[in-house]
């Protein structure tokens, strides 16, 4: 079926957060996302709802480039919406935006603020000038060698100042995050994270105490002047442990709070920042404040959980950009459910007290599986979500704890 819309997506990565914003804009407009991705995986390949090709350069900036202009070639008569699913995609965007075909709108900040942003270290002095709140941080340096102290005890968080040159490393055994319940252990997750060959600073924090259940999540959307128009805020009641996947989220309820939205509202629209953002944050019962950890320039893996919500991420993007409305200030409201797991690892792994409302909300159709998608429901396709099922029980068995209740 042509597609008869004056746009059309171009997305880049093959993960889950692809195929969550390849389902928004197919549900919104039942238009079908082309996807570059960089290997033939699932939920990508082979899913009925989008178009994904497979590019194992994709992260060459010569590559990607190509590939962004094949598709402005492909579609000549339409607006192409670019957008990446990862931080090394968002990166090329907001670098290549000058040389991008003239039909390509890519919604995304400087090059320079997005470096500025997505490292660490600088995003954390943004947060002191802006009054919003942060763990007590460390920045260290690898010249230091073994000669430095901290001023907090264990658990010790450790963590990369820059991402992307982290990953590009290629260190498979490398660590998301690394969680040291022993200063030995920290030294030697510093080690090892240097003989991988990362040369960039690592973030030490104090670990704020609490299980999943206090962690939140934030995605925002401002729009081509610098305007938030949408948050939504994601009370997260589960997240993986695995040594990969740690602090993917697994379970969300959304709510709201008014203070803690609008203090990151005024920090965005201070940087003029446009396009999604996605903060992950931690509420610390010691002194009862909300924490921020980091911001993705881009909306987060889990972002289905704003389009189960009621604000389809693909209209925020559609309606700024191709239809150029000015759009009011919302925060979400609705509660909803959304998981990235079988409701049995749901309900097992997440503390009872909020058990009746997650069962409510799935008696009412409030409940949102990013995999779980009508559209895309052939055989082949159910017995993969299936096998992602049972992959999920026998992982969250394997290194989740059951909630102390």
């Amino acid at each position: 079926m042509p597609n008869a819309l004056p746009f059309q997506p171009l997305l880049f990565g093959g993960d889950i957060n692809v195929y969550s914003v390849a389902r928004a804009f197919y549900e919104a407009y039942g238009v079908r996302s082309v996807a570059y991705g960089k290997y033939p995986s699932f939920p990508c390949h082979g899913s009925a709802i989008l178009d994904y090709r497979v590019c194992p350069d994709n992260e060459d900036e010569g590559i990607f480039l190509r590939n962004v202009r094949a598709v402005a070639e492909e579609f000549p008569d339409k607006k192409v919406i670019l957008l990446g699913c990862g931080d090394s995609y968002v990166q090329l965007a907001a670098r290549c935006k000058d040389s991008l075909p003239a039909n390509v709108i890519a919604p995304y900040i400087d090059g320079a603020l997005l470096d500025t942003l997505i490292n660490k270290e600088q995003f954390y002095r943004l947060c002191d000038e802006h009054g919003i709140d942060h763990p007590a941080t460390f920045i260290y340096d690898r010249s230091m060698g073994r000669s430095f102290t901290l001023p907090w005890g264990p658990p010790y968080i450790a963590k990369p100042a820059d991402s992307v040159a982290y990953w590009a490393c290629g260190d498979h055994s490398l660590a998301k995050v690394y969680i040291c319940q022993s200063w030995e252990e920290l030294l030697e997750s510093l080690d090892h994270v240097y003989a991988a060959g990362y040369r960039d600073h690592m973030v030490l924090q104090e670990f704020i105490p609490g299980d999943d259940s206090y962690m939140r999540v934030l995605t925002s959307y401002s729009d081509r002047n610098g305007r938030v128009t949408t948050m939504c805020l994601g009370h997260v009641l589960l997240e993986e442990h695995s040594p990969h996947g740690i602090g993917n989220h697994a379970v969300i309820l959304t709510e709201r709070d008014e203070v803690l939205e609008l203090k990151i509202k005024g920090l965005l629209e201070a940087l003029h920042f446009v396009g999604f953002s996605n903060f992950d944050i931690k509420y610390d019962s010691r002194d009862g404040r909300y924490k921020a950890f980091e911001i993705n320039c881009r909306q987060g893996r889990s972002n289905y959980y704003v389009t189960g919500a009621g604000h389809n991420i693909a209209r925020l993007v559609v309606e700024d950009r191709i239809e150029e409305k000015e759009l009011p200030f919302t925060m979400t409201e609705n509660r909803s459910l959304w998981r990235m797991v079988p409701k049995r690892v749901a309900f097992r792994f997440t503390p009872k007290r909020y058990h009746q409302e997650m069962r409510a909300l799935i008696r009412a159709g409030a409940d949102h599986h990013s995999l779980v998608c009508p559209a895309d429901a052939s055989l082949r396709r159910r017995l993969r979500v299936c096998k992602n099922h049972l992959g999920n029980i026998k992982r969250f068995d394997q290194y989740n704890k059951l909630p102390e209740e």
